[in-house]
């Protein structure tokens, strides 16, 4: 985009980014220094690693990329939603009770933020992070130049991007610009869920359990609104809309990695186009002590593909494709979903 436009930008986003984030002070420090850069009250976006890989000579593109055609480098990782009513086992994110922090998550907010305000700032602040790899001599110019114009969002950084009230005119206004959206929600949200009419390009929903006692010892709740039941519920509106639909599954042994027979029977029940099978990594927040996590817990290769085999072979979807860096294997629904997985985009 030209400079003129970038300046405009920059000046209608003004008003949002002036806002303090609606997070402990000492919280937004700690994210400050992972990565994050908040935008307004209640949104943030942080530069993924296969962003900025993809940028370089040979680096490494993630698995959107394989599995349905997202060019890395065009991809906003974002939230409009920064707390979350969960706290994951496995989650690799910082979980405020975990560092301490007494902050209601569920109740924080008052006020929302307008939609355009927030794509403004998400933009606005993506643009900063990616600026020093222009200098880069690894960086390849035209992917640097196109990362400028980003062409895709992926609404999963962290918190439940569900709690945004305003995610029908956040969706049509990404749309707006021809960018498409990944929208990843923990499945506990349904009347935000049947209140989604603009849809999103692809709508994930993280399987963290196959059955209700692993769901609790895995998710561990915030609100009682995260009931095994209440998430049953979420899959079957999950099942009835008309767009892209993926199951998300992050596996870690000795929590949630058993019981094939119970996610067969929850793909049943929200008949997902696409499931990803992913195993757990050992990093961020996931190594907090107060998790009781090990590193030895990570899935290797075999075993995530071994696993994914046994889903595939009980469920009746088919071993589509394994992305090695990731640990993650897709399997699509059937022969039409594994033909029509690449997207064909605006920009």
């Amino acid at each position: 985009m030209e400079l003129e436009n970038q300046a405009q930008l920059q000046k209608e986003g003004a008003a949002t980014a002036k806002r303090e984030p609606n997070v402990p002070k000492k919280l937004a420090e700690m994210m400050n220094k992972q990565g994050y850069r908040f935008v307004g009250r209640h949104s943030a976006t942080k530069t993924c690693f296969y962003t900025t890989s993809s940028l370089k000579e040979g680096g490494y593109t993630c698995y959107k990329h394989q599995f349905y055609g997202i060019r890395s480098w065009r991809c906003i990782q974002a939230t409009p939603a920064i707390g979350c009513n969960l706290a994951c086992s496995f989650c690799w994110r910082i979980i405020p009770e975990d560092e301490g922090f007494k902050w209601n998550e569920m109740n924080a907010m008052r006020e929302w933020d307008d939609p355009k305000d927030i794509v403004d700032g998400l933009i606005e602040e993506h643009r900063k992070l990616i600026n020093g790899y222009k200098g880069n001599g690894k960086t390849v110019m035209k992917r640097w130049e196109e990362a400028n114009d980003p062409a895709h969002v992926a609404l999963s950084l962290t918190g439940e991007p569900l709690f945004y009230p305003s995610m029908n005119g956040l969706i049509e206004e990404f749309e707006r610009r021809g960018i498409s959206t990944f929208l990843v929600t923990n499945g506990t949200m349904v009347n935000a869920l049947k209140n989604l009419i603009s849809m999103p390009t692809q709508l994930y929903v993280s399987i963290q359990a196959p059955n209700k006692e692993v769901y609790g010892r895995t998710v561990r709740p915030k609100n009682i609104a995260a009931t095994w039941d209440n998430f049953i519920n979420f899959l079957k509106v999950f099942s009835g809309l008309r767009t892209r639909k993926v199951f998300r599954m992050t596996l870690v042994k000795g929590v949630n990695m058993e019981d094939t027979d119970g996610y067969a029977e929850l793909i049943k029940v929200g008949k997902p186009d696409y499931v990803e099978v992913k195993g757990f990594v050992y990093v961020g927040g996931a190594r907090n002590p107060k998790r009781n996590l090990e590193f030895s817990q990570m899935p290797t290769e075999d075993e995530i593909k071994n696993f994914a085999e046994g889903l595939a072979d009980k469920s009746g979807y088919l071993y589509t494709t394994y992305h090695k860096h990731s640990n993650v294997v897709l399997l699509s629904r059937d022969e039409d979903a594994q033909r029509n997985r690449i997207i064909r985009f605006k920009k």
